[in-house]
Order: structure tokens, then sequence, then C-alpha cells
């Protein structure tokens, strides 16, 4: 895990900036306090104060976080990543309607990204509006076809209207995408079992079973 120094006062803010960019490899609460030190340094920075709320996002520190993203915008309001960003945390706080409000800011600005697509389906998703999330993950999809969590939420969604051979053409893609995947393989056999084909539904669980032991 990256252990964040404090800066010398030869170094300029692009070289701090770039200290905290690789927020995966940010431990829970290490974060924060270099860009907090950083935004002294330039509060205007929009990228600084988005990535301080990706790093409060990551620590579950999702007011934090949106505070940040507010600060953003208000320093450019037309940064869709950042609109994504506020979004997945209202999400997270399942607060999915401001959410979905944030996805559609994004939209607007970059509707070729399939993840916004993404957050602002799952949003739907979460508070029942089915149809309106598999159009969202339909987007998605036809965005990245091969996108891992379009395909698996679609397919709940489908699941969810009862749609079960919708449902598991998703499954067999993801099935198709990655063969050893044991939970597309466990909710394939459970629409199998809704249809009654049980058999088949025998057979998945059979799968899942193997790859288990493997």
């Amino acid at each position: 895990m990256i252990q964040y120094g404090l800066l010398e006062e030869n170094e300029d803010t692009d070289a701090y900036v770039d200290k905290g960019i690789s927020l995966d490899e940010i431990e829970k609460g290490t974060g924060s306090p270099t860009y907090g030190s950083n935004i002294k340094l330039d509060p205007e920075d929009t990228h600084t104060w988005n990535n301080k709320g990706i790093a409060l996002g990551k620590s579950d520190e999702y007011e934090e976080a949106i505070s940040c993203f507010d600060e953003a915008i208000k320093l450019d309001p037309e940064d869709s990543d950042v609109w994504y960003h506020k979004g997945d945390s209202l999400s997270s706080l399942e607060k999915y309607e401001e959410a979905i409000s944030c996805f559609d800011e994004a939209i607007k600005l970059d509707p070729e990204d399939s993840d916004v697509w993404n957050g602002k389906g799952f949003a739907l998703g979460s508070l029942e509006k089915y149809e309106e999330a598999i159009s969202c993950f339909d987007e998605a999809i036809k965005l990245d076809p091969e996108n891992y969590y379009a395909l698996s939420w679609k397919a709940t969604g489908l699941g969810s209207l009862e749609k079960y051979e919708e449902a598991i053409a998703c499954y067999d893609k993801l099935i198709m995408l990655d063969p050893e995947d044991t939970i597309a393989w466990y909710h394939k056999g459970d629409s199998l079992k809704e249809l009654g084909r049980v058999e088949e539904a025998k057979q998945c669980s059979a799968k899942v079973k193997e790859l288990q032991q493997s």
C-alpha cells in the first residue's frame, strides 16, 4: 500500500496530485491527509477535489466525499467524471433519486461512458424500476459488450420481472466470457428452476460444485 509522504518545498502541485492518483492502492483512511494538504496548495484544482472525494469514498466516508465532489463541480460543472463519482457515493448512501440526477448530468456530458449507464441502472434497479434499469444496462452493453456488471445486473433485473429466458441468455453470455463464473452458473440454475427445467438446473448446480471443488 502507498504511504503518503509530505511535499518537499520544491515539489509542484501536479507531482503532488500524481501521488494520490493510484486510488486502488490507497489504504483506508490514508488518502485524505495528502489531498487535504494539496488543496491548501491549490484549492482551485478540480482533479484534486475529485481525487480526494474518490479516496474518501473508498474509505466509506461518503458524505465527506460528496462535499469534495460538490467543490469540484463548483469549479468545473462540465466534468462528467465528477458527476459520476458523486452519483456513486449517493448510491452508496441509498440516496438513489439524487444519484440518478447526477448520473443524468454525467450522461449529458459523456453518453459514451458505460460506467455511468451502469451506475444509473443500478440506482434505478434499487428503486425497483427494472424496465428503466434494463434500458440503462443495454446502453452500457452497446458500448462494452463484455461489461460484466451490465450483463449481471441486467440478468438480475430480468429475473425480478420474471423474464427468465432473457435472464438465462445474459447468464450464458457471462459464462461464455468466463466458464468458471460460479455466480453466473448458480443464478442460471435458479432461473431454470423457475421455468420448471429441473434437470438443466441440476446440471448448473453440479457445475457450481465442480468449480468450487477444483
